[in-house]
């Protein structure tokens, strides 16, 4: 039998909005240092080798990405109890995340098989910390509720700012090193978290309308973790999401390595860069809640995966120099990013709602969800950086062979990750299937 939904509570304002949003600018901000920048900071600067890099990457990665369903879970329980509960844990989470960033850019070893065993362990603290957060924090704004466009723009509210802190962290980390970032990361870490006291609240086990979900999920507290995978709509989307999520992770993972190698940017152009694509990705997140409401969530995301598959294979023919082309092509791909950001978790808000579950066990949801995320980086930086150094690629190198192989993957597998990513979600288009009825709903 499916739960009664809880009442929507809207964002009535930008004001409502930005408090529920800020804390994404810190929980986005802190994914570039941890999945672009320090794996070329500790096979450039530190000398770790890039196979071990990308071994040791893996190896966490997959590790954070088994606790998700876990993390989600316990996202469930907390929800149970007052949204006080949820707040302090959240800020125990932050500063776990604070102090294990800082230990991973300024170890206190040497030699590369400490620095491995050091970054390993302070990976794990900082990567658990962060999801747990970002669980909850996506919790809420699926407990939020509402209709397809609300719900855009509630991911809207916490993807914009994550855009702009992945921006401030690109500009710190590149051309002014860790210690600034790190400064600025703490600062809207504590911003982020004191602003959500004043977000909209959700309902939680607290409220009196909660109080049926509560006995309910105090009946079966574990059980809980396996029930989005026993929903075949669950899986499908799941599966969308997993192979989209790949093609954007392997640029993520080598955008540092082709741009300083293959084109010979310059760290200015490589900041500029980044800034470039991550505020048009921003930018363009009003015209993507637009473009839903017009043609529903699926087709707009269908529109941004092929525009992300020109851009990546106009890149894949770029020479050494061609800075000017490669800009450009980080503004249209950071508009295809806008997609990518305000979709998907709308369109898992709206299954959870479908199935019954909001209010109840969207966290179970969350948890999967975000073990895709990190599955995704996993086989990004597992698979791609031993590939590239086996094929004879290596940090510096002008090899023409070697750089080649570079710019295919960079560019040409995220092409075909891409499209067989459409060839999907056109499919369940087609098939009508229970959760993509309704597009504009």
């Amino acid at each position: 039998m499916k739960a009664v939904s809880p009442p929507v509570a809207q964002l009535r304002s930008w004001r409502s909005g930005l408090a529920y949003g800020l804390l994404g600018l810190p929980l986005a901000f802190v994914a570039l240092p941890l999945y672009v920048v320090l794996p070329h900071h500790y096979a450039t600067s530190l000398g770790v080798p890039l196979a071990s890099v990308g071994a040791l990457l893996m190896l966490v990665r997959l590790l954070d990405a088994a606790a998700e369903p876990l993390l989600g879970r316990f996202s469930d329980r907390l929800y149970q109890g007052s949204v006080r509960v949820v707040l302090w844990v959240a800020g125990g989470s932050a500063l776990v995340q604070l102090l294990g960033l800082a230990g991973l850019f300024f170890p206190a070893v040497e030699g590369q098989w400490a620095l491995g065993v050091w970054m390993v362990v302070g990976l794990l603290f900082t990567s658990l910390s962060h999801s747990q957060l970002v669980i909850a924090h996506q919790a809420w704004g699926v407990r939020l509720g509402g209709d397809a466009v609300q719900r855009s723009r509630i991911v809207a509210w916490r993807e914009a700012p994550g855009l702009i802190g992945v921006v401030m962290a690109s500009a710190l980390s590149v051309a002014l090193g860790a210690a600034p970032m790190l400064a600025a990361f703490a600062m809207t870490l504590v911003l982020g978290w004191g602003a959500l006291w004043f977000a909209p609240r959700p309902a939680s086990g607290a409220d009196k309308a909660g109080v049926a979900v509560h006995v309910s999920l105090a009946r079966a507290p574990w059980a809980l973790i396996w029930r989005p995978l026993a929903q075949p709509s669950f899986r499908r989307l799941l599966a969308v999401f997993l192979c989209n999520g790949i093609a954007s992770a392997i640029p993520a993972a080598l955008m540092l390595f082709f741009a300083q190698d293959r084109l010979l940017a310059t760290q200015p152009q490589i900041a500029m860069f980044l800034v470039l694509y991550f505020v048009s990705g921003a930018l363009s997140m009003p015209a993507w809640i637009r473009a839903v409401r017009s043609w529903g969530l699926e087709r707009a995301w269908l529109g941004g995966m092929l525009l992300a598959v020109a851009c990546f294979g106009w890149t894949a023919g770029l020479e050494s120099g061609q800075v000017a082309a490669f800009a450009l092509i980080c503004v249209l791909s950071g508009v295809a990013l806008g997609a990518d950001l305000a979709v998907p978790g709308a369109l898992l808000a709206r299954l959870v709602e479908s199935h019954g579950e909001q209010g109840r066990s969207e966290g179970a949801y969350l948890g999967w969800w975000n073990l895709a995320t990190k599955l995704n980086l996993a086989l990004a930086a597992g698979a791609a950086l031993p590939l590239l150094q086996w094929g004879g690629y290596s940090p510096g190198t002008q090899d023409a062979e070697a750089l080649q192989r570079l710019a295919w993957a960079y560019a040409l597998l995220p092409c075909v990750l891409k499209l067989m990513a459409a060839g999907l979600l056109y499919q369940l288009l087609v098939r009508k299937t229970p959760q993509f009825k309704g597009a504009t709903s």
